[in-house]
């Protein structure tokens, strides 16, 4: 299932360390990662100095970058934008320099208890800003959905690619953020079908919200996958563990869990590969 498809993964949930993240990847035989973290720092935050460090490395590993995990558009809606846009800039030039025409991105925290529609048109204004930008550098911002934002279930993604979707703004399908939101992923995958370009590999227990391995909790990973297999899907398989507490969660999450869920991040990102991995041979 999948076969053309290129399995690709948050190596920093693995290590903080960029040398044992290569490590790990090299001895799983996988060939890119996507790039959020190396060595406790962000990747928004990378000099040009560091970036090249990284470049080196990679190539010395032959691995590639699938894309930017970038946190542009995990801002508030009524934070200050200039700052946040000087930064979704520098990331442009990051992902460029990585050799990838892709940067994950998300569509603003709203405040509690907002009114959804009262926000649409600035959420848009600013996703419009982003998108201009990315066409004139040519890059290809990918939104994923994730509980919070405006974009979080699949009625209000689609609201989002029926106004921007196109060759600088496509989805990614992320099943676990679907079920945390109480979003069915059968019925988020019928409607996102279309928009589809790059997924996120991690599950989730229903009502809970729990994180677990690919293809045990209920986000419908095996019947989707299948779908995506009949239509023909090429693109990234992005694995995502989320199975313990990895150096950098805290910033990236609206709501940091205390606990690790599992004591070695290495253990837990080669338990998801492989339980991808058995998905695949399904």
């Amino acid at each position: 299932m999948l076969e053309k498809c290129k399995i690709s993964g948050f190596a920093d949930e693995i290590d903080s360390s960029f040398d044992v993240q290569l490590r790990v990847l090299k001895e799983l035989g996988q060939k890119f990662l996507e790039l959020r973290g190396a060595d406790g720092v962000g990747v928004a935050d990378f000099t040009m100095e560091k970036a090249a460090e990284l470049k080196e490395k990679l190539d010395g590993a032959g691995i590639g970058v699938s894309a930017i995990g970038s946190p542009i558009g995990k801002i508030g809606i009524e934070d200050e934008f200039e700052p946040h846009f000087e930064k979704f800039k520098h990331i442009v030039g990051l992902a460029k320099f990585f050799d990838t025409k892709y940067i994950r991105m998300f569509s603003f925290y709203l405040p509690k208890d907002a009114k959804r529609e009262e926000y649409r048109d600035k959420v848009i204004e600013r996703l419009k800003m982003l998108v201009d930008y990315a066409k004139q550098e040519d890059v290809v911002l990918l939104h994923e959905n994730e509980k919070g934002i405006y974009g979080e279930d699949a009625a209000s993604c689609l609201e989002l690619f029926e106004s921007l979707y196109g060759e600088h703004f496509k989805g990614i399908f992320d099943f676990a953020n679907f079920v945390q939101c109480g979003q069915d992923t059968m019925k988020a995958y019928d409607v996102l079908s279309p928009y589809i370009e790059y997924l996120h590999i991690k599950d989730a227990v229903w009502g809970i919200g729990e994180v677990v391995l690919p293809g045990t909790g209920d986000g419908h990973l095996k019947e989707c996958l299948e779908k995506l297999d009949n239509k023909g899907f090429t693109g990234f398989l992005s694995l995502e563990p989320h199975l313990f507490h990895f150096v950098g969660f805290d910033s990236l999450e609206q709501e940091p869990k205390a606990e690790k869920k599992a004591s070695n991040g290495e253990r837990a990102y080669k338990a998801a590969h492989a339980s991808l991995s058995k998905l695949l041979e399904q």
